[in-house]
């Protein structure tokens, strides 16, 4: 079960409470039995070093877009003769 701490406000008295997540139910000091609020604290999570955002949020680099260098069909190659510009006339 998860601790929780709190602060009295008449008293200002910090004390933990051992109890289950989604528990609404208000905590009384121990000391003077007053209403108190739960303290908030920052998590003890530090990220270093480069970091996962630089490395997968990064924007990718664009592919070079080539010209297709796949001979393309020349109908008179079929029959023997080709066009000045055909890959099959070097053939």
């Amino acid at each position: 079960m998860p601790t929780y701490e709190y602060r009295c406000v008449t008293c200002d008295l910090r004390f933990e409470v051992e109890r289950r997540m989604g528990t609404l139910r208000e905590e009384l000091c121990p000391e003077c039995g007053s209403t108190s609020k739960r303290v908030f604290s920052p998590v003890g999570v530090a990220f270093k070093g480069s970091g996962f955002h630089n490395t997968d949020y990064r924007e990718r680099p664009k592919a070079e877009t080539k010209p297709s260098e796949a001979p393309s069909k020349c109908d008179a190659a079929g029959a023997g003769g080709a066009c000045s510009g055909c890959p099959a006339a070097s053939a």
